[in-house]
């Protein structure tokens, strides 16, 4: 069997195993969210950072929420990291956004963070702010869920088929499921262009 062959089987078997109540419950928490004037903040490392980058499009042109990622600008992020260290700089930047009740907290990540590992300790401490202000939280993220599954409102945890292949195929499912979200009726208050265009 060709690596081609295999990556696209692991994939089929994913999207097999994902959990549609979990998809539908991540859509009603982000429709709460809005509904109540709250904005939203996405937020990854890494690849699920450039993923947080996209959704935010999407979820501002499609979805029609006010949509923010700290790790779109540069110049704060390495400012905060250098001046107060990695771990804190989504806490501090929420801080400095004055993250409230009324706000959600999306959550990109391939292992959803683990202090006792750690792991992306910035995102855990984001989460806790989040928990300690009371926002709401989404995740989509891949392996156990990590500390966002344990905490999140809603999750989405893509399943583990290949434990060598754990990274790409959680950031991939990033994507589809993001796109999924802005794209439920309960959400979605835009049309996308090429579906408009259409004859």
């Amino acid at each position: 069997m060709s690596y081609s062959i295999q990556h696209l089987k692991e994939t089929a078997e994913i999207l097999g195993r994902l959990n549609p109540v979990d998809c539908e419950q991540c859509v009603q928490t982000l429709a709460e969210v809005r509904s109540q004037g709250g904005r939203l903040f996405i937020l990854g490392v890494g690849g699920s950072a450039a993923n947080a980058s996209h959704a935010v499009n999407d979820f501002r042109k499609i979805a029609g929420f006010e949509a923010y990622s700290p790790t779109d600008n540069v110049s704060e992020l390495t400012a905060r990291t250098n001046d107060e260290g990695w771990a804190s700089v989504f806490a501090e930047w929420l801080r400095g956004s004055r993250l409230n009740r009324k706000d959600g907290l999306l959550v990109f990540s391939v292992g959803g963070g683990s202090i006792e590992q750690n792991v992306s300790p910035n995102l855990v401490a984001a989460l806790q702010l989040a928990k300690e202000v009371g926002a709401r939280v989404v995740g989509v993220v891949g392996k156990d869920g990590g500390y966002t599954a344990k905490v999140a409102d809603a999750c989405v945890v893509v399943p583990t088929v290949n434990p060598s292949n754990v990274t790409p195929h959680s950031e991939a499912f990033q994507a589809v499921l993001w796109h999924l979200f802005v794209s439920h009726p309960d959400l979605k208050r835009n049309q996308t262009k090429w579906e408009s265009v259409q004859k």
